[in-house]
């Protein structure tokens, strides 16, 4: 993800961005012949349907469960869409802030009461949601970018570490830390360093690496249950629905593997890389609905793939890097939606069907981090100005500004939002500072 250490990839990108100005004939070439967008609307799109159930009257109320968000992203699907309590929206106020001595590139996790999350200096920090105080705070590295992922079911947090010395990728590892004390529980070296968002389930834990190596290792132990190589590094965290792992790599290839055995069920390519200058990297990491994946890619486009077969589905260019993860939901007016922001300076609602752009929104400046959905409301932050802004999600007229946050901001349980900002989380809740309504 950019951040205040320009990544080498990036200035390789730059440099390439140079070399075809200078070549001038040769650069309008390929402009003539760069991809344009596709659209397939009907190809294995599966609209949604109501979940609404009822519960007889007779019946017992069931304790509340402990609310958990446990992994970037929300579920396992990583579709960035949550719904709390009807009164979860703007206007919002400051409860607590916490930090402001470390960059918060990745949002934190839900355990109940407890905020996990880990900052670009590869120190993971626990967080009461009730007080905004440290519980624990344990140094595994000198570099990360990642959120890091709940094995609740094991006790322990799952941490990805870039590296372990200095500011440069690699000698990184994989860490399974107790969600009470912080204790490291095992460690694997990752020799390329990762900076993939894992996924644990109650029996293992998913993720990628610099090399372009898919893991996945026992989540009591650590130990590899089997591996993957793909053809470029897998920065993004893979997505998991029923029984199979999507992602994408930074040779512009989308993958489905068999989570139980990492076979491969199918692997394409973008057209964005067919030109071999650096176009075509997926740092995006997948969000699964409605029978179709979807993600950004740094050629400018977003992508739809059919979940069954990996066909493109549809490719929506934004004419800038897409770094973003999307927020994938059911809009009350829209219907089935995609959003995502761009270099481009805009921020956008796709229809999820047909990659239609629904509406777009100005941000100021460069979009890098992802978007989350609360409650109708889709928040974002601009990278330069260092703005978070919520945007209705059916109009995309504005309803929200917080005057922090670079990348990923935004995370929520049903009573407060977490807006992650360069380096200060906040918790946000519902109503002004003069009239607070409690949790």
């Amino acid at each position: 993800m950019p951040s205040r250490r320009p990544r080498f990839a990036r200035r390789w990108l730059v440099a390439v961005a140079v070399l075809l100005v200078a070549l001038g004939g040769t650069a309008a070439l390929l402009l003539l012949h760069s991809p344009s967008n596709v659209s397939h609307p009907n190809l294995s799109f599966t609209e949604p349907t109501s979940t609404r159930t009822t519960t007889p009257a007779h019946r017992p109320a069931a304790p509340k469960p402990v609310f958990v968000w446990p992994v970037f992203g929300y579920n396992w699907a990583r579709t960035r869409a949550f719904v709390g309590d009807p009164d979860l929206h703007p206007p919002l106020h400051v409860g607590w802030r916490f930090g402001g001595n470390a960059l918060l590139e990745f949002p934190p996790v839900i355990d109940g009461g407890t905020l996990y999350f880990e900052d670009d200096g590869a120190t993971a920090k626990a967080v009461s949601i009730a007080t905004g105080k440290q519980l624990w705070a344990t140094h595994l590295g000198t570099l990360s970018a990642a959120s890091p992922g709940l094995a609740r079911q094991a006790g322990l947090l799952i941490v990805p570490v870039l590296a372990d010395a200095g500011s440069s990728p690699g000698d990184g590892r994989i860490a399974a830390l107790s969600l009470k004390t912080g204790h490291v529980v095992w460690s694997m070296p990752v020799a390329s360093g990762t900076e993939s968002s894992p996924l644990a389930t109650r029996q293992s834990v998913y993720f990628g690496d610099q090399a372009g190596t898919v893991y996945a290792l026992d989540v009591k132990t650590g130990h590899v249950q089997w591996t993957y190589q793909a053809s470029g590094a897998v920065k993004g965290g893979p997505a998991l629905v029923h029984g199979v792992l999507y992602f994408g790599d930074y040779a512009g290839r989308a993958y489905a593997l068999n989570a139980s055995n990492g076979h491969q069920i199918w692997a394409v390519s973008t057209s964005g890389s067919d030109f071999g200058f650096g176009s075509g990297n997926f740092y995006s990491s997948p969000a699964v609905a409605f029978g179709r994946v979807y993600m950004g890619n740094t050629d400018g486009f977003v992508y739809s793939f059919a979940v069954a077969t990996g066909q493109v589905a549809w490719a929506t260019n934004t004419g800038a890097y897409v770094y973003a993860s999307p927020a994938v939901a059911t809009v009350p007016g829209l219907g089935p939606s995609v959003f995502l922001g761009s270099y481009s300076g805009s921020f956008y609602a796709f229809n999820a069907r047909s990659g239609a752009i629904e509406w777009s929104h100005p941000s100021g400046g460069r979009i890098s981090g992802s978007a989350t959905i609360v409650n109708g409301v889709v928040y974002y932050s601009t990278l330069g100005t260092r703005v978070t802004t919520g945007l209705d999600a059916r109009t995309g007229a504005s309803v929200f500004s917080f005057p922090d946050g670079a990348f990923t901001p935004v995370v929520a349980d049903p009573g407060a939002i977490f807006l992650g900002g360069y380096d200060v989380l906040y918790e946000l809740l519902p109503g002004t500072a003069r009239s607070p309504q409690h949790r």
